[in-house]
């Protein structure tokens, strides 16, 4: 989970603070000392963290803070603010074209997934915001990124433009004529990339930008590579001259630094992120969320977006049919599994709860493995199963086990939950539709 050592490092912190009512002077600068030293495990850059400690301090020793009601709380808003503010502050859309298409020009060294992420991006937009991306396969040296880029965009169907082996700049130059000519508002060029910053990288994508005059250069860079990230963000900005940054592989990195550092090194913002490797694990980046994530104060807003976004308005009309009835059926408990799976599972929304909510989730018994035993001994069931689960004898527990290779044990635990899903569903049966929406929204956990 990204920044999961840092954040339980700064609770530390402001556990330490909480506990002694008035602050002193003292107080915060230990406090901050801390603070600089989970900053800097946390792969941030020393000037970062440098300037970062000076200003939450010169802000933090102030009259009005040491002498309020609730100074440590006090402190914690100064350093959610300055981590915002060190973030970008505010949330950057990317830079549209006046008349289409607009043209995105990814940059990158190898093994940071760009080709992958550009495919997720492009589906981001033809989902979200409707869009009609066309894909451009420029990167003509690496073995099979073609290839790679055209079974990505075919599993998200998207267009590719692609010319084989040919002259990456002239690729680029049809590929917008093609995108005007068919209709296409978006345009995303993936670019070669290198193990290294070389100058013959570096001249192609120069002669790419000069050719095509793209609305956006976005970097992508791998957020596990902590300062070197950041240093591969200085170089191509240096040389190229990038507008944006998209960090790949966020929820691998525990610590985090290279979203911490990178704005501030090269003053370009990031504006989305790789949250995983399923092709919808992307989220637009917004400093003020992620800096509430930081320091274990969760993420509703971006919770209620995967909510909103996986919630069908007549199947729940449906559900609450059934529960005014206290009736359900492992159908509509299969429905709810699915429901959560496409938001990202336990461990992605855990992430996005505060405080204890979110680490009760994220230690909670029934993770992401646990939902797919639960689903396939639910497909492994007939329709009259599923709908009167009270029939399943011990024949039958053997038979729907078998089939799906699990144990009986397995079964009953499903069995179980699903008792408490009724029980929950009778508790409901008397609400008014407002507060049933509520409620259901944590069916069956």
């Amino acid at each position: 989970m990204a920044f999961e050592t840092l954040t339980g490092k700064l609770n530390n912190v402001f556990k330490k603070l909480r506990s002694r009512g008035r602050l002193t002077e003292a107080d915060v600068r230990e406090a901050m000392r801390e603070i600089r030293m989970a900053l800097l495990e946390a792969d941030v850059g020393f000037k970062v963290v440098k300037s970062f400690i000076a200003s939450v301090t010169e802000k933090a020793i102030g009259e009005n803070i040491l002498e309020s009601l609730s100074p440590a709380q006090q402190v914690v808003k100064i350093v959610n603010d300055e981590l915002c503010a060190l973030m970008g502050g505010t949330q950057s859309r990317l830079n549209m074209a006046s008349s289409p298409p607009t043209v995105i020009m990814f940059a990158g060294l190898q093994g940071a997934g760009k080709t992958t992420n550009i495919a997720k991006l492009a589906s981001y937009y033809k989902t979200r915001e409707n869009r009609r991306p066309l894909l451009v396969a420029c990167d003509v040296y690496r073995p099979a990124a073609i290839q790679q880029l055209k079974i990505v965009a075919e599993k998200l169907s998207l267009p590719v433009f692609e010319k084989g082996q040919g002259d990456p700049v002239a690729i680029a130059r049809e590929a917008v004529e093609h995108a005007r000519r068919h209709g296409n508002d978006m345009v995303f060029i993936d670019t070669a990339g290198r193990l290294h910053v070389d100058e013959q990288l570096m001249d192609e994508l120069r002669r790419i930008k000069s050719a095509v005059s793209p609305n956006e250069i976005m970097l992508v860079v791998d957020g596990m590579t902590g300062q070197d990230a950041v240093n591969a963000a200085e170089t191509f900005d240096a040389k190229l001259g990038i507008t944006s940054v998209f960090i790949t592989k966020l929820d691998g990195d525990t610590r985090g630094g290279a979203a911490l550092s990178v704005r501030a090194m090269t003053g370009k913002p990031i504006k989305f992120c790789g949250m995983g490797e399923k092709l919808d694990a992307i989220e637009p980046f917004y400093p003020d969320r992620m800096a509430s994530r930081i320091l274990g104060m969760g993420d509703v807003m971006t919770l209620i977006e995967k909510a909103q976004q996986s919630f069908d308005e007549k199947k729940a009309a449906e559900l609450e049919k059934k529960m005014r009835r206290g009736k359900l059926t492992l159908t509509d408990f299969y429905d709810q599994l699915n429901q959560l799976k496409e938001m990202g599972g336990v461990g992605a929304l855990a992430s996005m709860l505060p405080g204890a909510g979110g680490k009760a989730l994220a230690g909670a018994q029934i993770d992401d493995k646990q939902m797919a035993r639960m689903e396939a001994l639910i497909l492994s069931m007939t329709p009259k199963e599923r709908d009167n689960p009270e029939i399943l004898n011990f024949s039958r527990k053997k038979r729907i086990t078998a089939g799906c290779g699990l144990r009986i044990e397995d079964l009953n635990r499903l069995l179980k939950q699903f008792d408490a899903a009724q029980k929950m569903a009778r508790q409901m049966s008397g609400m008014s539709p407002g507060k049933m929406r509520k409620g259901m929204k944590g069916f069956p956990f």
